[in-house]
């Protein structure tokens, strides 16, 4: 092997990672040991047979050498091939070669034991492991497992031989061309199973699929899906996450009386004689197949694309709402998948909610485009229509082109105890859906809750429990739904009257407890408007879940929220705000982010008692709101009216704005501002003459309720 050229290797695949988009992951790195190792890889792209090494290498220190197809030894590019430690699978040499170098220690290897790209992640038949290609089927490869066995085999026979029969174990060093034994490696073989999984994986033109098409005539079928596959994912950005799995000591499975009686032999044994326990080591090496076949799959890294394609897969009927995917989904998705023991894509550790809300980060939307670009699916009214089975692809070179969803669909069979976990979900009949869905959004609101209560606990501080309690009020009607949301500093409890008069008049209510409300200060201090508006999309999806209509209302800071969330949401039927502070009286306010600043900095530079955290606030509920302001609280409302102010005009839903003329805390000016700014077209201005903030409790409450009840009356 040319150093000089793995190393040159490692500086290309860098290069191509900063022109490209792919993001690598290392999961499970703690999982390789030292010493000498088969990292058994699935293979879906060329992609991994060049990066793999380069990242094992970086974490080993240790030269990767890897199997790899005959038909990259060809030419130049074959020479440079030999000179970074890759091997022809059809090398007649490479078994032997294989040995030698995990009995010294000077490489490890990377072997796919699937023998070919996967195209269609087709690799479960009736239960079993079996892979399907273009030339039909064929269980996967033993190879890895006898070479680790093998080289188990001869390891423990050279140190026995050292005793009992030198002249053998000197015939054995020449054999593999080792010097002495004190080459040999003690430490034993073990097979590192791997698992790399891309997300998302998108078939598309790309500049590497139209420059081969212009340069190269009558360019294969099978070279243009590859380019416009790979090309597409190496250009516009895709997860390559790289798991590693616990290893599997290849040594264990010698531990049989017949292979330990070949190990002992002092029958000389040339490299492929047939040995006597030669039966008993293929069957030792298909449990082993088995073994980290299953270990490879069960590290797969469940993502979106998955749960989408699994649950149209799974549906046992041939039409599904949208909506009603979603919510399936999204119970899949928020539900506790790590106790199914699998791994999940980042994107599944953050909240799901905007499935149900507005899709913000295009998993539906995106899956859904496929599938009808496919032909799997087609738009029909609010339902999608299946017109294609899920999971048979017909030809193999161009599944990735013609078939993703079902080679999607395909890569996660193995994961059983995820497949039963969403066939469950995919036959409940709607509305069990839907209450699922609703006890799934409030049993997490009332955790956390609990959760927090007890950790920022403030004796004498802290109010009671049922101030800060989310509410869910049940209606006469699940005609219309209404999310009603608290203000800064206060909780569930201030919204609780007009809840209250909501409920009397028919409507069903949610009050979310905004996160950091309702406990102490300290918990507020740590939150971000990011937490306080997936509260209020929390509402939205529970109530969505219950109601046919959706209203969402708030007041003062909840208010904005609420604005926010009219502006993102799909069938939502109205919004009003109350008292919504894009403009705070308070001077003092606007110093809060360069306070907030000044805290941040001095905890980097390691002098709290320099801070300035909170301060004092006198409340007009002293039943409800904190006495203690945190600066970074006042700065995060201020970032959510910054990000809500460009997004007013995409407010389109019926608006009541209400405000009280000579607010204290809320510049009127600013709310006229919201109001102007509305893309509404049937948009309401109200004033009030309170000399008071909060206008939903004290005196005149009743004449806000009416109001209010008038604008909703108005929206049936």
């Amino acid at each position: 092997m040319n150093r000089f050229a793995y190393r040159t290797t490692g500086l290309f695949v860098k290069v191509l990672e900063n022109l490209s988009r792919t993001r690598v992951n290392l999961h499970g790195t703690e999982n390789i040991p030292d010493g000498n190792n088969i990292f058994v890889v699935n293979h879906f792209t060329r992609i991994e047979t060049f990066v793999l090494p380069t990242h094992l290498f970086r974490l080993t220190q240790t030269p990767i050498w890897s199997l790899a197809a005959a038909e990259f030894f060809k030419g130049a590019f074959g020479s440079y091939m030999d000179n970074i430690g890759a091997v022809s699978v059809k090398d007649p040499d490479r078994d032997h070669l294989i040995v030698k170098t995990l009995l010294t220690g000077e490489a490890m290897w990377v072997i796919f034991p699937e023998g070919r790209m996967v195209k269609n992640k087709k690799i479960i038949e009736k239960g079993r492991f079996m892979i399907s290609y273009a030339g039909g089927k064929h269980p996967p490869h033993t190879g890895a497992a006898t070479l680790a066995m093998r080289t188990e085999f001869y390891r423990q026979r050279l140190f026995a031989m050292q005793k009992s029969n030198p002249e053998e174990a000197a015939r054995l060093l020449t054999l593999f061309g080792i010097e002495s034994m004190a080459d040999v490696s003690k430490t034993g073989t073990r097979l590192v199973p791997v698992n790399i999984t891309y997300y998302p994986v998108r078939a598309r033109e790309n500049a590497l699929s139209n420059i081969a098409k212009s340069l190269v005539e009558n360019i294969s079928e099978r070279l243009i899906e590859e380019l416009m596959t790979e090309g597409h994912m190496l250009l516009s950005g895709v997860d390559m996450d790289i798991r590693f799995g616990q290893a599997i000591e290849a040594d264990a499975y010698l531990d049989q009386p017949a292979i330990q009686q070949d190990i002992q032999s002092k029958r000389p044994f040339q490299f492929d004689d047939s040995l006597p326990s030669k039966k008993k080591m293929r069957k030792s090496a298909l449990k082993v197949m088995q073994r980290y076949m299953t270990d490879i799959y069960s590290l797969t890294t469940l993502n979106h694309d998955h749960i989408f394609a699994s649950m149209l897969k799974l549906f046992p009927f041939s039409s599904i709402k949208t909506q009603d995917l979603k919510r399936r989904v999204f119970l899949v998705a928020s539900s506790s998948l790590r106790k199914m023991n699998v791994h999940c894509h980042n994107s599944l550790n953050d909240d799901q909610t905007h499935l149900l809300v507005d899709d913000s980060y295009g998993k539906c939307r995106d899956f859904i485009s496929l599938a009808k670009e496919q032909g799997f699916v087609k738009e029909q009214g609010l339902s999608l229509v299946k017109l294609n089975p899920i999971g048979v692809v017909l030809n193999f070179h161009l599944a990735r082109i013609q078939n993703l969803v079902s080679v999607i669909a395909n890569e996660v069979e193995p994961l059983i105890k995820f497949q039963r976990f969403v066939r469950r979900i995919a036959w409940k009949p709607s509305f069990m859906v839907r209450r699922n869905v609703v006890q799934s959004i409030l049993k997490k609101a009332m955790d956390e809750f609990s959760a927090d209560y007890k950790t920022f606990f403030i004796d004498g501080e802290t109010k009671d429990e049922a101030v800060g309690t989310p509410v869910l009020f049940k209606g006469r009607s699940k005609r219309v739904g209404i999310v009603l949301s608290h203000g800064y500093m206060a909780a569930p409890l201030e919204v609780q009257g007009l809840a209250k008069y909501l409920q009397h008049k028919g409507f069903w209510v949610y009050t979310p407890r905004l996160k950091g409300h309702g406990t102490s200060p300290e918990d507020l201090a740590q939150r971000t408007y990011q937490d306080w508006l997936t509260s209020v999309e929390e509402g939205y999806a529970l109530i969505s879940s219950i109601c046919e209509r959706v209203i969402v209302g708030g007041f003062s800071t909840g208010a904005g929220l609420a604005l926010h969330i009219a502006a993102r949401a799909r069938n939502l039927s109205g919004v009003f705000a109350i008292a919504a502070p894009l403009r705070l009286q308070d001077l003092g306010a606007r110093f809060a982010s360069t306070l907030d600043a000044w805290n941040h900095l001095m905890d980097k530079i390691g002098k709290p008692i320099a801070k300035k955290e909170f301060v004092n606030n006198t409340p007009e509920n002293p039943h409800i709101n904190y006495f203690r302001n945190p600066i970074s609280g006042v700065s995060e409302i201020e970032k959510l009216m910054e990000s809500l102010y460009p997004l007013l005009e995409k407010v389109t839903v019926p608006a009541l704005i209400v405000q009280s003329e000579n607010d204290p805390v809320v510049n009127p000016k600013g709310s006229r501002k919201i109001f102007k700014r509305l893309g509404s077209v049937d948009k309401k201005y109200t004033l009030f003459n309170f000399d008071r903030h909060g206008i939903l409790l004290g005196d005149g409450a009743d004449r806000v309720y009416r109001t209010i009840v008038e604008f909703i009356d108005h929206l049936k």
